[in-house]
């Protein structure tokens, strides 16, 4: 049934090399850089996030960051970019049932270099989906300075290379 999903979802197959059965938990990957650069930062503001302090660099020298600084929502894309890019195009990733948490612990600020860290805490089989399993994850991103810049917890189900039995407990809500 995996297959099945994976080749509606336009992914074939033999490009997959990280099934859930790979994602345990404690497992840390680095998924790369990104250089936050104004014209990004100012576009995106524009249109999805028009707070004055994203969109002048006047209003974001007199708030309180200090200068222009991005939308966290510009920030969370980023970090989403990162982890398609060099997690879950290379995965049996059939989405996700949503975040845990997101908070932006640090303002990001134009010519930043953001790096993503990803992190399983947990792992398990689906019960009624015998061929998914969950994660949940922490994605933590870092400023070049070092300073967390967000930290978001979320969960992702992803194909199983075998599926498994059914688990005892009754049925699984996702």
């Amino acid at each position: 049934m995996v297959i099945a999903m994976l080749k509606k979802s336009h992914l074939p197959a033999a490009h997959i090399s990280i099934y859930w059965e790979d994602l345990v938990p404690g497992s840390v990957r680095e998924l790369g850089s990104v250089t936050v650069l104004e014209k990004e930062m100012l576009a995106f503001a524009k249109q999805f996030d028009p707070q004055p302090f994203h969109l002048s660099c006047q209003a974001g020298e007199d708030s309180i960051f200090g200068d222009l600084c991005a939308s966290g929502w510009h920030t969370c894309s980023m970090a989403m970019r990162l982890t398609v890019d060099n997690l879950l195009n290379h995965s049996s990733s059939l989405g996700s049932p949503g975040l845990e948490s997101v908070k932006w612990v640090h303002p990001v600020f134009a010519q930043d270099v953001l790096t993503l860290r990803h992190t399983i805490t947990e792992s398990r089989p689906l019960r009624k989906r015998l061929d998914v399993g969950l994660v949940l994850s922490v994605w933590e991103m870092f400023n070049q300075t070092g300073d967390m810049v967000l930290r978001m917890e979320g969960y992702g189900m992803f194909g199983r290379r075998t599926p498994g039995e059914p688990l005892p407990g009754g049925p699984e809500g996702t």
